[in-house]
């Protein structure tokens, strides 16, 4: 099966890139510049009216929201294991998922893309202050209730890994020393060294 990720840098469609890639895929990557606006082009807006990433071309169609792909591509590549059999823990695995793409990617985003929410400068700048406040109270949660160890659902490695993998990496970044966190920056570190992931982030550099 032939698939096609739509990718950024620096974004969320890294959780499904690295999906695919610990599922042994066979899929092409195309590699999208949204600083200088790749998101818009009428070519894009084709694929994924929405104007963001990531969008996956599948033999079925066209599917968006990330959540949505890292359920998808352990049904379609069972064997790589990436979500659990039993019903329960599967639906747990998809509430990790949604917190972090509607609570924790949603605060990460006040910091560069107030204007989705509000129209005046000042507004701008007060998201902007709240950002390393809010996630600190995200991963705080995370760490505290969420994260089982030493993956995120327990003895087993899922594509709720790579995803908070993603998301733990724009900390610093955002101003918040990612070390506070000790269970989840060890699990970052250890999700960086899985081959899977090591050749993921190879491509950046390439």
């Amino acid at each position: 099966m032939s698939l096609k990720l739509f990718h950024a840098w620096g974004s969320c469609s890294l959780a499904s890139l690295i999906a695919l890639e610990e599922a042994g895929a066979d899929y092409e990557l195309a590699v999208m510049n949204t600083k200088a606006g790749d998101q818009r082009t009428a070519e894009y807006l084709a694929i994924n009216p929405k104007s963001r990433v990531p969008a996956l071309v599948t033999p079925q169609g066209v599917l968006t929201e990330t959540p949505a792909i890292l359920s998808w591509i352990p049904e379609a590549h069972p064997a790589a294991g990436l979500l659990p059999q039993d019903a329960w823990e599967r639906a747990r695995a998809h509430a990790f998922n949604t917190y972090l793409c509607a609570t924790v990617h949603v605060a990460h985003a006040h910091k560069h893309r107030g204007y989705r929410w509000a129209d005046e400068e000042s507004s701008y700048a007060d998201m902007t202050r709240k950002v390393a406040q809010n996630e600190i109270a995200c991963f705080r949660l995370i760490e505290e209730t969420m994260f089982q160890g030493p993956w995120v659902l327990g003895d087993r490695y899922s594509v709720c890994d790579g995803y908070l993998f993603t998301l733990f990496g724009w900390l610093e970044g955002d101003g918040v020393d990612p070390r506070q966190f000790a269970r989840l920056h060890d699990h970052s570190q250890r999700v960086a060294a899985r081959p899977a992931v090591r050749k993921v982030l190879a491509l950046q550099g390439a």
